[in-house]
């Protein structure tokens, strides 16, 4: 007989690192916002000021 046992713990070990490898994205894009969003929003006001101006 053939033993296929080892096939789902291997697809649930799958899944787990992957989502793991997601958590870690998730968390460094949060971190990356928290500490960028501020100078982001400030650049884009900045940036469309200065269009509506250059349009007037």
């Amino acid at each position: 007989m053939l033993n296929f046992g080892w096939i789902k713990t291997h697809k649930g070990q799958g899944m787990v690192e992957y989502i793991l490898i997601v958590a870690v994205v998730v968390g460094i894009v949060f971190i990356a916002y928290k500490a960028l969003g501020k100078k982001v929003k400030s650049q884009f006001e900045n940036a469309t000021k200065t269009v509506q101006k250059a349009d007037k």
